[in-house]
C-alpha cells in the first residue's frame, strides 16, 4: 500500500517519536523513508546582509544531520533510504517534494498548542500539510505537547 513514506524533520525533539511511527509502516510495506529538512528561506531572508551566509550554512549542516538521523534510523531496520535539504517555505517545499517523488504517505509530527496559542496561530507546518496535500498524512502529537500537559 505504502512504497514511499516521507519524514519531514526538522531537528526537534519531537522528531524521534515520529519517526518511529512512520519505520513501523515502513517495515510493514517494505517502504523507502524519505527524510526532509527544509531550510526555510524566510528566516534566511530576514537575516542581516552581514550574517546570512553563515546563517543558511549553518541550517544547511543542521538539515544534513537531522536528514542523516531519519536515514540511519531507517536503514537500522533495513529499509532504504532518500534523504534531501531543499530550500523554500517548509510546508510548500514539504509538499512539493512529496508531488515529485511520487509519495503515497507523509508522516508528520506536531506539537499541541496552549490555548493562547490556537487563537493567534496562522497554522503550523503541519497543519498547513494537512490541509493542501493530495496525499495520506499521519500526524503524529509528539508526548511533549502542551495540550497533553495541561490535560486537553
Amino acid at each position: 500500500m505504502y512504497d514511499d513514506i516521507l519524514v519531514p524533520t526538522d531537528a526537534s525533539d519531537t522528531v524521534p517519536e515520529t519517526l518511529s511511527h512512520a519505520v513501523s509502516i515502513a517495515v510493514d510495506n517494505d517502504a523507502t523513508v524519505h527524510g526532509l529538512y527544509v531550510v526555510d528561506s524566510r528566516i534566511t531572508t530576514a537575516a542581516a546582509d552581514e550574517t546570512k551566509a553563515d546563517l543558511e550554512e549553518s541550517l544547511e549542516s543542521e538539515g544534513m544531520r537531522a536528514v542523516d538521523a531519519v536515514e540511519a534510523t531507517a536503514r537500522e531496520r533495513d529499509l532504504n533510504t532518500v534523504g534531501s535539504v531543499r530550500r523554500g517555505t517548509p510546508s510548500k517545499a514539504i509538499l512539493e517534494y512529496a508531488n515529485e517523488q511520487g509519495i503515497d504517505l507523509i508522516v508528520i509530527g506536531t506539537r499541541g498548542k496552549s490555548p493562547r496559542e490556537k487563537v493567534t496561530s496562522l497554522g503550523s507546518v503541519s497543519e498547513r500539510v494537512v490541509d493542501n496535500a493530495s496525499t495520506p498524512v499521519l500526524v503524529v502529537r509528539n508526548a511533549g505537547s502542551t495540550d497533553r500537559e495541561s490535560g486537553q
